[in-house]
């Protein structure tokens, strides 16, 4: 599925908010992990964020890293 810009930045603004929400549970094994993959997740995101933001013109990866 094909997104164009706009739609893209509002994806990635609900991934990160949705990030944000998230609240670790430190007494889960596992959540050290987790809590590193949503980080990198949410910064690669904000970066995405930044680089549509600097040229809007620019749209989803060519990679297919946007897809579901």
């Amino acid at each position: 599925m094909a997104m164009n810009a706009d739609e893209l930045k509002r994806e990635l603004q609900e991934l990160i908010a949705a990030l944000d929400r998230r609240v670790p549970r430190v007494e889960q094994a596992g959540e050290a992990a987790i809590a590193r993959d949503a980080a990198a997740l949410r910064a690669k995101a904000s970066a995405r964020l930044a680089a549509l933001a600097a040229n809007p013109a620019v749209g989803p990866e060519p990679d297919g890293g946007d897809q579901n």
